[in-house]
């Protein structure tokens, strides 16, 4: 599984500069929608990995991110290109969703 972990401490290095394109998923563990996104993410992870670096950012161990990039709801996915956001969507979604936002 090539799915990370993203926090204040690495987010920067990890996602900012990252030289792939990077999916980032806002979750929290109690939350419903994240648990049925988070197997997706996986698969997703596995499909994309050499091109597309895929991690999570848990919005209750990291306030300060959910924050910066205006998380009110999650699940929420971003896509980042040097350090932009270039898409993004809130809600559960779909593999095929997901895929789309990649391409």
């Amino acid at each position: 599984m090539n799915v990370q972990t993203f926090t204040k401490e690495n987010f920067e290095k990890e996602v900012l500069h990252s030289q792939k394109t990077v999916l980032v998923d806002f979750w929290a563990p109690w939350c419903g929608p994240c648990r049925m996104v988070g197997p997706i993410i996986d698969e997703v992870a596995g499909e994309v990995g050499e091109r597309v670096k895929v991690g999570k950012v848990n919005v209750d161990d990291e306030p300060e991110l959910a924050a910066r990039y205006g998380v009110m709801s999650i699940p929420t996915l971003l896509v980042l290109r040097d350090g932009k956001v270039v898409k993004n969507a809130v809600g559960a979604q779909s593999k095929a969703q997901i895929m789309d936002m990649l391409s």
